[in-house]
């Protein structure tokens, strides 16, 4: 839960500029990337004789390894030099975690016999109803906050009360959420957005400078907890031991599961990449280039603490396993990620240092410039009174290019009118300065 509570030092700007590529990699990525996995799976295990798992199970398999760890690129990604691709590999790590496990809880309640042709549709169905509700829930509970730090009086101008009503409440987020069977991690990622819209700007500024450092904190300690863990659950000799499959079995096992992972990056990123591009047209003044893409890509192949919960949820029960081929899945798993962790960890920053040189000057003069700057903010695309007593002719050519900047910028247009409606009817009541 702590990770999400860090979206309060993210740059809201840059994430929400972002927000479609990066609901696109996060979410049809883990669908595009599930998919591979899970056919491959199904057509190579038996190919290295390991074949005999349920359909469900296969289908659990392309979110498990869906999951991606980008903790260890963005401790070299530079926020301030590359702030696009940062924020797209933070945004796409975050909503991705969130979209696998919500895919996860969809499959596990699949019943295969019953469904037969409507198997992909009702985990479709069931997708978005936990991503709804989930989201829904994390932004109610924002919003109450925020509410409450405004007009309440209780907690205000104490700085202890203020940041425990915001860690309580986000708290609560995640309860509620695993209470009603939704995904706890996309309710409090909402809901920590949320605050950090609104309730962060109800609250005096020694609980702003605390509240960054001490949620930074507890999500770096929550980390490292969480790798301890799975170095922990390594040496549980007895999962090795359950495990009946040969060395040559073991080793075909992995390597479809690593050559599975990075097929379903290339599937995904570099297409969605391309497409962002075209979408943004010539406005954007920061296209996701070639080198970029090819670090996303990499960004996503680490495997993390989430694909080793999710397999222990599917594979054993409460941590214990006696089928061999389950404890082969969990041990198959375990290997993926710490290879990947220590392999494709170690050479994150070589890679990135080899792709992105002497990022920092160009960058910055570009980000001054950029699309930050009054100029490239976009004018509404409506035409006012005195503009329409021109002339038709006038009037005509102007409606032209109204519909031509909201075609090619979508996301800038949906945004002015966002920022419109947040000004005069959601930062009065919540709280939050308003942008001019």
């Amino acid at each position: 839960m702590l990770g999400p509570l860090a979206r309060f030092q993210v740059k809201k700007k840059q994430f929400f500029h972002n927000f479609m590529t990066i609901m696109s990699f996060g979410v049809f990525g883990v669908f595009i990337s599930g998919a591979i996995v899970s056919a491959g799976c199904y057509w190579l295990f038996p190919k290295v004789g390991f074949g005999e798992l349920g359909a469900v199970d296969y289908l659990a398999l392309g979110a498990i390894f869906s999951s991606t760890d980008t903790v260890c690129t963005l401790q070299v990604i530079n926020q301030d030099e590359t702030p696009r691709l940062y924020s797209l590999v933070f945004g796409e790590g975050v909503v991705n975690d969130a979209t696998a496990v919500v895919l996860f809880n969809a499959i596990k309640d699949l019943d295969i016999s019953r469904l037969k042709g409507g198997v992909v549709l009702k985990v479709i169905f069931d997708f978005l109803y936990l991503f709804a509700t989930s989201t829904v829930l994390g932004i109610s509970i924002g919003l109450v906050t925020a509410y409450v730090l405004k007009a309440l009086y209780f907690g205000r101008h104490s700085t202890d009360r203020e940041v425990a009503l915001m860690a309580l409440m986000a708290y609560l987020s995640y309860m509620l959420a695993e209470l009603l069977e939704l995904s706890g991690i996309l309710t409090v990622f909402f809901c920590g957005i949320v605050m950090s819209h609104y309730a962060w700007h109800n609250v005096t500024e020694s609980s702003r400078i605390t509240t960054k450092h001490i949620f930074a904190t507890l999500s770096f300690i929550a980390e490292t907890f969480i790798f301890l863990y799975v170095g922990m659950d390594a040496l549980d000799i007895d999962k090795w031991r359950t495990s009946k499959e040969s060395f040559k079995t073991s080793i075909g096992i992995f390597g479809i599961l690593i050559l599975l992972i990075l097929l379903g990056r290339v599937a995904f990123v570099f297409p969605i990449s391309i497409l962002s591009n075209i979408m943004s047209g010539s406005s954007e003044r920061t296209p996701i280039t070639f080198k970029h893409q090819v670090v996303i890509w990499w960004a996503g192949l680490m495997r993390g603490a989430v694909s080793i919960a999710l397999a222990y949820n599917q594979f054993t029960f409460s941590g214990v396993t006696s089928d061999p081929v389950h404890a082969t899945i969990i041990t198959s798993t375990i290997i993926v990620v710490f290879f990947t962790t220590l392999v494709f960890g170690f050479l994150t920053r070589p890679l990135i240092s080899g792709m992105l040189p002497h990022q920092s000057r160009a960058l910055s003069r570009g980000h001054s410039t950029g699309s930050n700057s009054p100029k490239d903010d976009f004018t509404l695309p409506f035409l006012s009174g005195d503009e329409g007593a021109s002339g038709s002719g006038i009037v005509l050519e102007q409606a032209k290019r109204s519909l031509s900047m909201m075609l090619e910028r979508p996301v800038h247009t949906v945004h002015i009118y966002w920022r419109k409606f947040d000004d005069r009817f959601m930062r009065p009541i919540f709280g939050g300065p308003r942008s001019h």
